[in-house]
């Protein structure tokens, strides 16, 4: 796509979404400030969320949505932004495995992010201009913290289930830690206890080409009216390789040419695969915030449960009464499995309640966002068996 053609797509996201979002909001008011591990006190900010579903006279069947990295709110209804659907669909909805007819289901953009919740892009009370960089940091612990305001505010003491893959797996198992009283049950899935040196690489990797471009201006973008578009692609295309496994490439791809019968011998995008992932880049930049990438990806490199218990992973659920059900993907070598099976170690060694299901997959980390039947037939076994313990029909 040219320059011209990205700009004519839909309109920015920190221009549409990131102040007045389209989804219901909560605001809380220099007198609520979120707490920040950062050491700031945050105040005013908000918080925006879907729903689906109904919440029980009881209030028992209240299921938490964590998203990952790119994600957002928009589970399972079509995204403004984009217009595509809901990146969870699969899962979420009447008669699958988190059945909107039987559980209520909330989804937050996480503190950081771009399609509502404060973050970078968001208007600062004072001054009237964007955060930029004067946002603080935050971490995985401050994004679950926020999602515990907001629920203290929809009046649900606790929740049924915590779900998540990738990030929101980090998010499960902090609202575990956390919160245990408040979490029934929780599916992290594709996850980590904490972000691996390989992968904390390729963040940085990610960084450095947003804040390369001219055109990122130290944060200050948007108050230029400008965006760096091309280094933010960059980081797409580089974060996208590592969610794809070597046989989905080779499937998808392997060598073929793109749209031609022989190569240039130039620089064009001469592979199915280059073409494929400059237009992962492009259309990224239409619906993430240059800023929120490198604020969130920064929260799940500090990410690392043990170290917030004495260096020991499982006092992070010693006596835990949550119930867990751990899965991972064969072809997933972002979260391989050895890290879901260093979490149960974990929970047993902590006396917690858990199963553990590895799935054979050859597609890779984002596996856990696609077709995967047996990931649907564990997660509806695990949801089912512990609505009968909850009481729930």
């Amino acid at each position: 796509m040219t320059e011209t053609a990205l700009r004519a797509v839909s309109p920015p996201t920190h221009l549409s979404e990131a102040n007045e979002p389209t989804s219901p909001v909560q605001r809380f008011g220099a007198d609520e400030p979120l707490l920040l591990d950062a050491g700031v006190a945050l105040a005013p900010w908000q918080i925006a969320y879907q729903t689906y579903g109904t919440l029980n006279a009881e209030r028992s069947n209240a299921v938490l949505v964590c998203h990952a990295l790119t994600g957002d709110q928009h589970v399972a209804n079509r995204n403004p932004v984009t217009g595509k659907p809901g990146w969870w669909e699969t899962l979420v909805g009447p008669g699958l495995p988190l059945d909107t007819s039987r559980f209520f289901v909330i989804c937050a953009n996480v503190i950081g992010g771009c399609m509502g919740t404060t973050g970078p892009a968001s208007i600062h009370a004072e001054g009237g201009r964007v955060w930029a960089l004067d946002f603080p940091l935050v971490t995985i612990r401050d994004m679950v913290r926020s999602q515990a305001m907001l629920l203290d505010r929809l009046g649900i003491a606790s929740l049924f289930c915590v779900v998540g893959g990738s990030m929101g797996g980090m998010q499960v198992l902090q609202w575990a830690a956390s919160y245990p009283e408040r979490v029934f049950s929780a599916l992290p899935i594709a996850t980590g206890p904490r972000h691996s040196a390989q992968n904390i690489a390729f963040h940085e990797v990610g960084r450095q080409a947003v804040m390369a471009d001219p055109d990122w201006r130290r944060g200050r973008y948007l108050d230029e009216g400008v965006r760096p578009r091309k280094g933010l692609a960059v980081a797409r295309m580089g974060a996208h390789i590592t969610y794809l496994s070597e046989t989905t490439l080779h499937r998808k791809f392997g060598r073929a040419l793109q749209n031609r019968d022989a190569p240039t011998f130039t620089f064009d995008a001469d592979f199915q695969i280059e073409s494929y992932l400059r237009h992962q880049g492009s259309s990224f930049v239409e619906r993430f915030d240059p800023n929120s990438y490198l604020y969130v990806t920064r929260a799940m490199d500090y990410f690392d449960l043990a170290a917030e218990h004495g260096g020991t992973l499982a006092n992070a659920f010693r006596g835990s009464p949550t119930r867990f059900l751990v899965m991972s993907f064969t072809s997933d070598w972002l979260f391989p499995t050895r890290e879901s099976r260093a979490i149960v170690h974990a929970l047993n060694a902590g006396g917690a309640q858990v199963g553990f299901v590895e799935i054979e997959s050859d597609k890779g980390h984002d596996a856990f966002l696609l077709d995967e039947p047996e990931m649907f037939a564990a997660a509806r076994g695990f949801l089912d068996a512990a609505a009968i313990a909850r009481g729930i029909r």
